[in-house]
């Protein structure tokens, strides 16, 4: 069995799905409203902010994502639990 999570590790996974979320969104709308400049305004900065929480996250609690996506120290730490889809 894993040790408990620090509370800073929900926190933060909350708070990048819910800027990701926003990005989703944002990709929706600007697929039918490729014009729309506040909208693309809002969506890079969206992005910018999601690459800094993820950027902290991984720096404490290890890799997000595969495939070149995220760095990793070594040892390797992709196989290391807990994986992001488990929490």
């Amino acid at each position: 069995m894993q040790p408990p999570l620090p509370p800073e590790y929900y926190e933060q996974m909350e708070e990048i799905q819910a800027v990701d979320f926003v990005l989703v969104e944002l990709t929706l709308y600007l697929d039918t409203h490729p014009d729309d400049i506040k909208a693309i305004e809002q969506f890079n900065q969206a992005a910018q902010k999601s690459k800094r929480l993820k950027k902290k996250f991984e720096s404490q609690f290890g890799p997000l994502m595969q495939y070149g996506k995220s760095y990793s120290a070594a040892p390797w730490q992709w196989n290391t639990p807990p994986w992001p889809w488990e929490v």
